[in-house]
């Protein structure tokens, strides 16, 4: 790699950090501790190529072993990323995403800061509700749902795959709505007057199906988060319930607790 063009590392003789072989901490979590905050200071910038295992052997005087293993807890934490044959490159900062921790919509929030989000309307009808949906939704045993599944793609990359159910006695007619690249909260707002006042959810870790997995364009064995949501009007009875299936490579969750 030319001069000109090769990443500044922390520890070349250049630079002011390096690792201490008398220290406690193993050399590795040294390696990557300086490898991380030359990201985070933005000496290394997203989709830049870091130095060879065989350059950083030699600018930190460790073996192989340590580089491989400071760069495969990069890879976890989500720093890095691998490209078999060309070598380890620094990803792209994942977005924070508030939703979670609020009432308010995937959509309205990825759009308000000026994302370009689209909605795939894979389900949309009427019918008899689950037992998951009718207890969520505290409905009679004969009361209907209007049963939504959608996939958001976010900037071209699908993030959210998302099942919802909502009474169908509050949105008489919705099965028949084009919701196709519509917001759902400012579909039932302005059609029902309806607004989530408060909401309860539950994240988990899950794994895709063989189906949700080609629908999010990730492998089965990449892993998810399951978000399970319940949404009440003020005046008390529960608007929606859904559960989404959570990309987690191109964003991460924000919750702020009050």
């Amino acid at each position: 790699m030319p001069a000109s063009t090769r990443p500044e590392v922390a520890g070349n003789p250049a630079g002011a950090e390096a690792v201490d072989r008398r220290a406690d901490v193993p050399l590795w979590l040294q390696l990557r501790l300086v490898l991380k905050r030359q990201i985070e200071s933005g000496v290394l910038v997203p989709s830049q190529q870091l130095p060879s295992e065989a350059e950083l052997c030699e600018r930190f005087g460790v073996s192989r072993t340590v580089v491989r293993e400071a760069l495969g807890q990069l890879v976890v934490d989500g720093r890095i990323y691998k490209i078999k044959g060309k070598g380890a490159f620094v990803a792209k900062r994942k977005a924070d995403e508030e939703f979670v921790g609020t009432t308010m919509g995937f959509w309205e929030e990825m759009s308000g800061k000026g994302a370009q989000v689209r909605t795939r309307v894979l389900e949309q009808r009427r019918g008899g509700a689950a037992e998951r949906e009718r207890a969520a939704l505290r409905l009679d045993t004969e009361a209907e749902v209007v049963r939504l599944r959608r996939l958001y793609v976010v900037d071209g990359t699908p993030t959210i795959l998302v099942a919802t159910a909502l009474p169908a006695s509050l949105v008489p007619g919705l099965e028949r709505t084009n919701l196709e690249n519509r917001s759902l909260y400012e579909t039932v707002r302005q059609r029902y007057g309806l607004v989530p006042f408060r909401a309860e959810r539950w994240i988990e870790a899950a794994l895709p199906d063989r189906e949700e997995a080609a629908l999010l364009g990730i492998s089965q064995s990449a892993p998810v988060l399951g978000i399970e949501s319940v949404s009440w009007l003020q005046s008390g009875p529960p608007m929606e319930y859904y559960y989404a299936l959570h990309r987690t490579d191109e964003n991460r969750l924000h919750v702020v607790s009050r």
